[in-house]
């Protein structure tokens, strides 16, 4: 089985040239099968303002009305992904981009109204990825690299959690592929002490998560990345490693890069 990194980017890599222009640098040295998925909140977030509509947020989450999803659908497929599509091919990555509905690769449906009505987000479900057209892009030769986008199959786009949707990658290939799931972050990877840089924990395994848990050394922002990652886990994906995006290179190299979450 051939191997396959899916490796997520947010915010802190997106919104620094000079880190994005080193992490592409990286991506493109590292062999063999490759998806790059991202985010851009934070860009979305200032064009929101430049064009005089506030960004609404709960808890983190983004409140997608109509407006919203235009410039998210602007600067999430537009901006940020061509962008990065035309470094990509710069460093000799053939690299193409795409949203959830380029193909009809990914779908999703629009989040039910609970307590709180989120607009045009998606959620995601078992059968949202369409894994055989992705390899088939992968056989001949493309990279491809997703953003934040997904639809309905009614003609509408939606605005989907760029973490759920790697993982959501990561498992639909698992069936074809020998799969890594690599989210890079701020962090070196999980910290025994969050604000000691070398306190980073290696590996950890379920039993061990239980334990950090526990004694509360793993809470709040990480539960849900960290949940995600041994779903997807137990769903067939090799690892998942989560690591600071300056040091991807180390993957390459078979050094040690990040934490490892594995069985």
């Amino acid at each position: 089985m051939q191997a396959l990194h899916i490796i997520k980017i947010g915010g802190n890599v997106i919104d620094n040239s000079e880190n994005l222009h080193r992490f592409l640098k990286d991506f493109t040295a590292l062999e063999g099968y490759k998806i790059l998925v991202h985010g851009g909140g934070k860009v979305a977030t200032q064009v929101s303002e430049s064009m005089g509509i506030e960004a609404k947020l709960i808890d983190g989450r983004r409140i997608t009305d109509i407006d919203t999803l235009r410039i998210v659908t602007m600067v999430y497929g537009g901006l940020i992904n061509k962008n990065i599509v035309a470094q990509l091919q710069r460093y000799g990555s053939n690299a193409i981009g795409l949203t959830g509905a380029d193909g009809d690769l990914i779908r999703a449906k629009k989040r039910t109204v609970k307590t709180i009505d989120y607009g045009f987000a998606g959620d995601l479900f078992e059968r949202s990825v369409k894994a055989d057209s992705i390899a088939k892009l992968l056989e001949g030769g493309f990279i491809p690299v997703f953003c934040a986008l997904t639809h309905d199959g009614e003609g509408q786009l939606l605005n989907t959690n760029a973490d759920t949707i790697a993982s959501a990658l990561a498992v639909a290939m698992s069936g074809s592929y020998e799969t890594t799931l690599v989210y890079c972050f701020e962090k070196k990877g999980v910290l025994q002490d969050i604000n000691d840089e070398d306190s980073l924990i290696r590996d950890i395994d379920p039993e061990r998560y239980d334990k950090l848990k526990t004694e509360q050394i793993i809470h709040s922002g990480m539960l849900p990345k960290m949940d995600n990652a041994f779903t997807a886990i137990s769903c067939g994906v090799k690892a998942v490693i989560i690591g600071h995006s300056d040091d991807l290179g180390q993957l390459k190299n078979k050094a040690g890069f990040g934490t490892r979450l594995s069985k």
